[in-house]
């Protein structure tokens, strides 16, 4: 079992905090090993979008892992038990948190946080993973173009410090990467489904240049997501095949 956290590595400023992590493990760094910025000058997000962060105002970090007893076919669990940690953290303070597929987690219709996980994959097995993650906590502006971020702060009027808040997520995430490793897959199942945003919603998604009318009903066990069409069919999609309309 790791203990996450046991060495937390604190950076002014870098690059990002991933691709320092990553540029780590070469030298083999103990597993729950954590690297901390107060700002990132290339903060990245999922599909090559930048990460809007002031300086010391949110949580930017990266945990390094060594999750050699998952297939590399499974390794969106990895997205899910960090997606329930990060929604356990802020459950005391805001109520209506969901993680919105794949990897934002959301509060109400605004993103407060996402992940960004990045494995290596050696025969069929993961050899290492970088789970990188941007909680918005003190910012009370945002200058992006992104449309919807919010903070904790924003919503409760509150200042977080951000060490106290990366352990939360730490505890909560040492929990869940347990029933990870005791291959206890259905309670994460039951857990995330539990949270998903627009769980059996009527929404709009947009697929390629059309547009379309569906409901989540599930995620597959690779990660998929299961979409009932107006007609009854139900149809899967990977990651970048589809996106919410907002």
């Amino acid at each position: 079992m790791i203990t996450a956290g046991r060495n937390i590595i604190v950076k002014n400023e870098i690059e990002s905090t991933n691709n320092y992590a990553r540029q780590m493990v070469s030298d083999n760094p103990e597993e729950g090993t954590v690297v901390l910025a107060q700002f990132q000058s290339h903060g990245r997000g999922q599909q090559g979008n930048s990460w809007e962060s002031e300086t010391a105002k949110n949580l930017l970090a990266s945990i390094i892992l060594y999750p050699r007893f998952l297939d590399a076919g499974l390794q969106f669990y990895l997205s899910k038990i960090v997606s329930l940690a990060l929604i356990n953290t802020l459950d005391p303070e805001i109520s209506d948190i969901f993680v919105k597929w794949p990897n934002d987690i959301y509060a109400g219709d605004l993103k407060i946080a996402g992940i960004l996980i990045e494995n290596a994959v050696k025969g069929s097995v993961l050899d290492y993973s970088i789970v990188g993650i941007g909680l918005n906590l003190n910012q009370k502006k945002f200058l992006s173009d992104a449309p919807n971020p919010v903070s904790l702060k924003q919503l409760t009027g509150k200042d977080y410090k951000v060490v106290d808040e990366l352990e939360a997520v730490l505890l909560f995430f040492e929990k869940w990467y347990k029933t990870l490793q005791d291959g206890y897959f259905e309670k994460i199942d039951n857990a995330y489904l539990h949270r998903l945003y627009g769980l059996r919603e009527w929404r709009k998604y947009r697929v390629g240049d059309q547009q379309i009318e569906g409901r989540i009903v599930g995620v597959g066990e690779f990660g998929q997501l299961q979409l009932e069409l107006q007609n009854g069919h139900i149809r899967e999609f990977m990651f970048k095949e589809v996106e919410f309309v907002l």
